[in-house]
């Protein structure tokens, strides 16, 4: 038995509260296809190669934390827009991304799950606004640890084994409160120090962030932004299973070093 796309896309955009955020893209349906839906495939990025494996598994929609639209559209349809675009459209598949509201979600959502990782307590607090929306996660550790500790955390924890891309340890060497906020959000480090962190725990970096960590006296970690946020599309996968449980549903995890 299928479930009609427009309910599924109705049941996201609300639950995400997409309509409380300013994006750097759209939210919700990007590229529309059949009307009933069977099988849901969802990952982190609309690449060619995720694409594929949801063809592999005949999916009727594909959800994702990034899209194929970014600022104020599609201007050309050409090179790898036309290829994705054309994939999609040509085994009828719908798209839905959801960016910044898939980061916030206090459940669902890729810091709340990066949290969860590191073993932050639930008693936490947000910092780091991003068009009225505070995305970042802070909360002070049950018992102190050492960087080091916290460093072999990300590694174990959101790395499966593999070093950190970037540490900058200008922190105190014992680590009490820890700020973390997924994906490309080094410049966060700055309001993670105002919020009295010790540690800052993110995805990629720009090459100003290690002085300006060191400058606040902060330690920063670089996880690398597709192993921050794995986090939301894996659990909506879940979360739409429970909510549609006729629709098969799929985590497909295409890895990046970055």
């Amino acid at each position: 038995m299928a479930a009609k796309l427009e309910d599924i896309v109705r049941h996201l955009d609300g639950l995400l509260e997409v309509h409380l955020f300013k994006d750097y893209g759209p939210n919700g349906l990007q590229v529309q296809g059949r009307g009933e839906v069977q099988r849901i495939a969802t990952g982190v990025s609309a690449t060619l190669a995720f694409l594929e494996r949801a063809a592999e598994m005949d999916a009727d929609l594909v959800v994702v934390h990034h899209g194929l639209i970014w600022g104020k559209g599609i201007e050309r349809v050409t090179g790898v827009t036309a290829r994705r675009l054309g994939f999609l459209l040509s085994r009828g598949m719908s798209l839905l991304g959801y960016h910044l509201p898939l980061d916030k979600h206090g459940q669902l959502g890729n810091n709340a799950g990066l949290a969860d990782a590191l073993g932050l307590p639930m008693e936490r607090r947000s910092f780091g606004d991003v068009g009225g929306q505070d995305l970042g996660i802070y909360a002070d550790l049950e018992a102190p640890v050492s960087l080091a500790e916290l460093v072999l955390r990300v590694e174990n924890r959101v790395l499966r084994g593999e070093a950190a891309r970037f540490v900058f340890p200008y922190g105190p060497p014992t680590v009490r409160r820890v700020g973390l906020c997924s994906g490309a959000a080094g410049d966060f480090v700055e309001a993670a120090r105002n919020a009295g962190c010790d540690a800052y725990v993110t995805g990629e970096l720009a090459e100003r962030a290690g002085e300006l960590a060191r400058e606040l006296g902060i330690s920063l970690i670089a996880a690398g932004h597709h192993a921050t946020e794995i986090f939301g599309p894996r659990r909506l996968a879940d979360h739409l299973r429970n909510a549609f449980p006729s629709v098969q549903v799929e985590f497909f995890d295409v890895p990046s070093p970055l």
